[in-house]
């Protein structure tokens, strides 16, 4: 085929999709928006959509604000069943299932641990036995009681939830929903750690993803997600032992074995709950979880 008759071809099909990237900061991280789209206005019109849609669930999911929808429930924690919008309740109820499965190394009533921590990280002083001692007694999964006909929760005395470890993968998910929706159908929403893609860019297999690790790896990423966990970031190190942010709920204490792992499924709302969980468990015991869901994962264990 001449020259002529192809660009008369790629005439006929429209112009290609270029790429646009925006970026905001949402639930305390950078939300970046990369996107192919005819022009800027669509592009534009778009990623404003998406960033709405994350500000939307920030206003549901925060523990930082004392006008969330989370905040409010967990200040009815003793009482009554609360009705929750379908956003909370499916947080809700798929954190329940990955804290049953992983006999409670995901668990999302460790709030009162992790500000705990979060206060360790600012003074660089350990939690007292004491604090610790009642946190531990405030955390449990089981401390949740959802009502799927009623769509309501409640909540034992002293429960206070914190959703950092699904939340950023859920809005991930519900970006790229309402990318699709708005006809922008090649695109990827990162948000920390997380990440959810649609189609690929245009003659790419998918969206190439970097993981760091010694020796590096890549994977190609279209139609899925991948949340990447760890301590390289968020640590404290007192008395010459570091700490992750990651705490293990089953023992109240932050992680110490330097491990991070990136997993790969079909949405952010299970990468992001997986992605902690197996930092806990580690590459055996969480093998059934990752089978349970049908994910896969990669783990680097960081030299001490």
């Amino acid at each position: 085929m001449s020259v002529a008759a192809i660009i008369g071809v790629l005439g006929l099909l429209g112009p290609l999709p270029e790429r646009f990237q925006y970026s905001q900061v949402h639930m305390g991280v950078e939300v970046r928006v990369t996107l192919y789209a005819p022009d800027a206005e669509t592009a534009q019109r778009a990623t404003r959509a998406a960033f709405e849609r994350f500000a939307e669930l920030d206003a549901i999911c925060s523990d930082y604000r004392k006008d969330s929808e989370l905040s409010l429930l967990c200040a009815q924690a003793g009482g009554e069943p609360i009705p929750v919008s379908n956003e909370l309740y499916t947080l809700l109820e798929r954190s329940e299932e990955v804290s049953k499965l992983s006999d409670g190394a995901f668990d999302i009533t460790c709030g009162p641990l992790i500000r705990l921590w979060r206060e360790a990280r600012k003074t660089k002083i350990l939690p007292t036995t004491p604090a610790l001692q009642q946190a531990r007694l405030d955390t449990g999964w089981y401390r949740v009681k959802l009502d799927p006909a009623t769509k309501t929760a409640r909540l034992a005395p002293g429960t206070r939830l914190d959703l950092g470890g699904i939340a950023k993968g859920y809005a991930c998910d519900e970006a790229i929903a309402v990318l699709r929706r708005v006809g922008i159908d090649r695109a990827m929403v990162e948000a920390g750690g997380d990440i959810a893609a649609s189609g690929p860019p245009p003659g790419k297999i998918g969206w190439r993803i970097e993981v760091m690790r010694r020796g590096g790896e890549a994977f190609w990423l279209r139609d899925g997600a991948a949340s990447t966990s760890g301590d390289a970031e968020q640590f404290v190190v007192v008395g010459g032992k570091r700490y992750s942010h990651i705490v293990d709920p089953r023992t109240g204490i932050g992680l110490t074995n330097r491990r991070q792992v990136t997993v790969l499924a079909r949405d952010g709302l299970t990468t992001d709950a997986l992605a902690t969980a197996l930092c806990i468990l580690g590459p055996t015991e969480g093998r059934p979880l990752l089978e349970r869901f049908k994910a896969t994962a990669i783990f680097t264990e960081a030299s001490r």
